[in-house]
């Protein structure tokens, strides 16, 4: 056994103090419509979010690049037309 293999074993349980009540609610309304407890809930985020293995991200340029060809550029103009005068025309 390594010496930080016995430093984590001695932190099996967490302690957080001073949430605020709306991530609470938050927890506990997620955990219900899971069917879980809260306490199971929040291991479930910080092992999601803390294990989640690098690079799974996609950037924003590759979710712009796989999105379908669903038309033309011109199916998508939005000509403002708001009836008005312009100050530039006489």
């Amino acid at each position: 056994m390594h010496e930080s293999d016995a430093i984590i074993d001695s932190m099996a349980q967490l302690v957080v103090r001073n949430i605020d009540v709306a991530v609470v609610r938050a927890l506990k309304l997620r955990a219900a419509a899971r069917g879980v407890s809260a306490e199971a809930e929040h291991r479930a985020i910080l092992r999601k979010v803390l294990l989640a293995k690098k690079g799974k991200r996609t950037s924003f340029k590759s979710a712009l690049v796989s999105l379908p060809d669903v038309g033309s550029d011109e199916d998508f103009v939005n000509e403002r037309d708001l009836d008005r005068p312009d100050e530039l025309s006489d």
